[in-house]
């Protein structure tokens, strides 16, 4: 049996960068609603924090999607 490291290492690369991405995107999502906590707090507006957090998590629900999309199909 004979394994091609460079296909093996091509995959933990890749998945590897796209966990990471998936994280930070979530990261900011989570980050700009506590933005939006504290503005609201504050007496402020935060209108650009929440659309941006929703932009993330709508960014993190879409590559789920075609995650799953690549895994059925």
């Amino acid at each position: 049996m004979n394994i091609d490291w460079a296909a093996l290492g091509s995959v933990f690369g890749v998945s590897l960068v796209a966990t990471l991405g998936l994280v930070a995107l979530f990261t900011l999502g989570i980050a700009g609603l506590s933005r939006q906590e504290r503005a609201v707090a504050r007496g402020e507006s935060a209108a650009l924090a929440v659309t941006g957090a929703y932009a993330c998590f709508a960014a993190c629900a879409a590559a789920v999607a075609y995650g799953i999309y690549m895994i059925v199909a």
